[in-house]
This record gives C-alpha cells, sequence and structure tokens, in this order.
C-alpha cells in the first residue's frame, strides 16, 4: 500500500504475524475448553482503530461501509439474508413495491432469502421477542439507504446494543445497480464510529477463512477506514487486531516506528 502523506502503513508482513497469532491462540482457547462452550461464540476478528481526537457527531451519527475482498459470511446461496426496502410513498419514478422489487432480484438471480417491506417491519415486529425471532432468523440483513437513519428507532436495542448484525446500507433506486449494491453488501462490514476515540469494525473470521484471506481483508479495511475517519491518515493513532476477548496486537503506531518497521 502507498500513501500520498508518505505516512508510515501497517506492512503485510506486520498484520499476517498478528492474524497467524490471533488465530493459534484462539485454537488453543477452543481446545482448553472443556467442555466445549455453546451458544452464540464470537469468532471474529476486529480491526481496533484509535483516533488521535474524539470525533463530532457528524461522523458518528450512521455507520460507514467498509468494503474488501473476502465475505465474512456464507456464501451468499447458502447465507440466510433479509433484504429491508423502502415502501414509503413516493412519486410512481421512484416508488418500491415488493412486486417490483421481487421480480428485479429474481431477474437478475440474486440469492436474498427475504424481502421485508419498512412498512411490514414497523407493523409485525414491534415487540422485543419478534425482534429477537427476526434476528435469530437472518445471517445477514441488507436495508435500503434511505431508510439506515430509521433503523435504530425501529429495530431497537435487539439489533444496535451490540451492533452483530446492523443491517447494510445498498443502493435500491428503481434503475440502480442492484446487483452490484448487494455482492458488495456481502463483502463489506460496518464501522460505526464511538463517542470516543476507539472504534472497532469485523474483519475476519476463525472458522471459514484462510490467512491470507483475513489478511487481504485487513489491508483493504485499514484503507477504507482512513478514507472516511476525519483528517484520514492525520487523525489515525493506532490500529490493532483482535478477537473480542484477546488481547489487541499492535499493526500501526504512528509514534511508534518500531511497528511494522522492516
Amino acid at each position: 500500500m502507498a500513501s500520498s502523506s508518505n505516512q508510515r502503513i501497517p506492512e503485510e508482513a506486520t498484520i499476517r504475524k498478528a492474524v497467524i497469532s490471533l488465530l493459534k491462540w484462539k485454537k488453543k482457547q477452543i481446545s482448553d475448553q472443556n467442555p466445549p462452550l455453546s451458544g452464540d461464540i464470537d469468532d471474529h476478528i476486529y480491526l481496533l482503530l484509535t483516533l488521535n481526537k474524539i470525533p463530532n457527531q457528524d461522523f458518528t451519527k450512521t455507520p460507514k461501509k467498509i468494503t474488501f475482498p473476502h465475505s465474512l459470511h456464507p456464501s451468499p446461496e447458502s447465507c440466510r439474508s433479509c433484504l429491508i426496502i423502502d415502501d414509503r410513498p413516493k412519486p410512481s419514478s421512484q416508488k418500491l413495491t415488493f412486486d417490483f422489487a421481487d421480480k428485479k432480484i429474481k431477474s437478475l438471480g440474486i440469492p436474498i432469502s427475504k424481502i421485508l417491506k419498512l412498512s411490514k417491519l414497523k407493523s409485525d415486529y414491534r415487540s422485543f421477542e419478534s425482534k429477537v425471532d427476526l434476528f435469530n432468523s437472518f445471517d445477514v440483513f441488507l436495508a435500503d439507504r434511505r431508510v439506515i437513519e430509521l433503523l435504530p428507532e425501529v429495530l431497537g436495542k435487539v439489533f444496535y446494543k451490540k451492533r452483530k448484525k446492523i443491517p447494510v446500507p445498498v443502493d435500491l433506486r428503481r434503475d440502480g445497480d442492484w446487483k452490484g449494491e448487494i455482492e458488495m453488501g456481502f463483502c463489506c462490514s460496518l464501522l460505526w464510529l464511538s463517542k470516543g476515540t476507539c472504534s472497532v469494525v469485523k474483519v475476519g473470521k476463525f472458522e471459514g477463512m484462510k490467512v491470507e484471506e483475513i489478511v487481504e481483508n485487513v489491508v483493504a479495511a485499514v484503507g477504507g477506514v482512513v478514507e472516511v475517519v476525519p483528517k484520514k491518515w492525520a487523525g489515525v493513532k493506532s490500529f490493532h487486531l483482535k478477537f473480542f476477548d484477546s488481547l489487541a496486537l499492535p499493526i500501526y503506531h504512528k509514534d511508534d516506528e518500531s511497528v511494522g518497521a522492516k
């Protein structure tokens, strides 16, 4: 990777070393469990971003979509996916109905398990229990980007407290590139800048991903994150990699020339 500001950036060798160390740690942790833990185990690798300063509120209102080459989900064909569409009243040239969305999805061969209208989401999933059922029914949620800011109130803390299945924004204009947008939605993660200096974004998984796939995702994610944070590289203090319950391994620190040095 290169930087126009000649900023020292994470080297792939440093990233690879951190990824291998984390995977070895996770493998040992799992083998040492007796009996094995059951339930919803978080096996994601996270890219931990630390900024120099707390971002202003304009940067923390909505998540930023960070794309990378390798999906964290099963293949789209085997992934349980839900697409939330914006069926609010609009001029006829912009109106999006269930029938229009269903026909377009099928004609393009896009493997979406369920199309859910915003109006139906509001009417049928009001209770906490119904939201939990919806959350557990799908691996990934995608939503028309025009309704993204409405969803925290509609879906509630079931989706947003731990931020595990926050819907990915996609462009669903009637004449838009639905196939490209949705395929990209399967190969991305959401960065939600916190109200402090530290934020995380998922970049890999212990199960089902090779070392090089995770490394390539990290490289892409670093570049994507830098593009959306305040002041870009000048605003970044450090990057680390970690599992939810592991130590954070450094891959970049602007004040530590030894990290990533050859």
